[in-house]
């Protein structure tokens, strides 16, 4: 049982951009019930953690982090939230963090689920609900997966990813960025003209031109970019390539003489690898 009186409290809330469209738990919403809780069961709010846009599946949140930073964890007392879901989605990380909490005598509330987890009956539940919540996790991911799978079979659509350098994405889908274009082509250029990445990151670096993060040049995002079918106007997603719906940057036969550079750099014959665009034409979806 929470011991009241003085305890202090962190309020915790998450949600995922699919989460708060699909299920509605708005951050305003969670937050609204551990205030309400917490003024309930007089607990102090030391603070109020939120990660916007984060997944439970892992520990990578940054408000999450700071929460068990050593010097912003020794401000409270119990750690506060409205479902088990918002803090973790995953059994063996929700239970590592129950023992972490045990070690350091901090306490647990999910205001929804009303699991006292003092007791050994509390805790077996508790982790079973985990392991449900795991599963439907696990699952929704499969159902992801496949649905994203038959749409690149199918060749329909743009399949959820950032508009990489050289594009934005407007009202007609994936259009062209005007200003970041001519450096992709300059890229491509320099490349099939004989320069080796090293050369062209030093030219666009000196030249002041920087990645869209602000980041200078290096061999690894120049490869990414000269290793990218959006370029050439076509999407991929794994080993399935299709022809898309926008303006290309570049020709394809100039994307497909790079790929041949660059195979034809690689020692090991068995990692050489090529996609063809030509080859592929504007038909259907197929497999690279």
């Amino acid at each position: 049982m929470i011991s009241e009186g003085g305890t202090r409290a962190a309020l915790y809330a998450r949600v995922s951009t699919e989460e708060q469209a699909e299920e509605g738990y708005s951050l305003d919403a969670q937050l609204d019930v551990l205030r309400t809780y917490c003024d309930i069961h007089d607990l102090t709010i030391m603070e109020e953690f939120v990660d916007d846009g984060y997944s439970g599946r892992n520990t990578s949140r940054p408000a999450y982090r700071r929460m068990f930073d050593p010097e912003v964890r020794s401000t409270w007392d119990v750690l506060v939230v409205m479902k088990m879901d918002r803090i973790h989605r995953n059994s063996r990380e929700f239970m590592n963090m129950m023992d972490d909490l045990s070690r350091h005598h901090q306490q647990f509330v999910s205001t929804y689920d009303k699991i006292d987890t003092s007791t050994a009956v509390g805790r077996f539940v508790m982790d079973m609900i985990q392991r449900l919540a795991q599963l439907e996790s696990e699952q929704t991911g499969e159902r992801t997966y496949m649905g994203m799978h038959q749409k690149a079979e199918e060749g329909s659509g743009i399949l959820g990813f950032n508009a990489p350098f050289g594009y934005v994405f407007g009202e007609s889908g994936l259009e062209v960025q005007e200003e970041e274009a001519p450096v992709v082509r300059e890229i491509f250029s320099s490349y099939l003209s004989g320069a080796t990445m090293d050369e062209i990151a030093y030219r666009l670096n000196r030249s002041g031109s920087l990645t869209r993060r602000g980041n200078p040049w290096n061999k690894f995002n120049l490869r990414t970019i000269l290793h990218n079918t959006v370029y050439a106007g076509y999407l991929h997603w794994e080993d399935i390539v299709w022809k898309g719906d926008f303006d290309p940057i570049i020709d394809t036969d100039t994307f497909d003489r790079a790929q041949e550079m660059m195979a034809a750099r690689i020692r090991n014959p068995k990692h050489r690898h090529c996609i063809s665009l030509s080859e592929l034409g504007s038909s259907d979806a197929v497999k690279a």
